[in-house]
């Protein structure tokens, strides 16, 4: 969809920061809405979606669970 978004889960980010999440959730909203930067009268909607997209991302990302692609030993 948009190549700037990078992958926020492990194996392919070690640590993610709160500045990550919301740079990947303003990148979306752009994408989503064709603004780059919204016009005044927009800006209170376009701002309210990046927290909120921010907020389900990390979200998100906490509640993930990956696992590991090794196979575990029977037993």
């Amino acid at each position: 969809m948009c190549r700037s978004i990078k992958t926020l889960r492990p194996p392919y980010a070690e640590r993610v920061t709160d500045e990550d999440i919301r740079a990947a959730a303003l990148q979306y909203v752009r994408k989503i809405s064709g603004f780059r930067a919204p016009a005044g009268h927009n800006a209170a909607a376009f701002g309210q979606a990046v927290d909120d997209i921010a907020a389900a991302t990390g979200r998100l990302l906490d509640e993930l669970q990956v696992r590991s692609g090794a196979k575990q030993p029977a037993g």
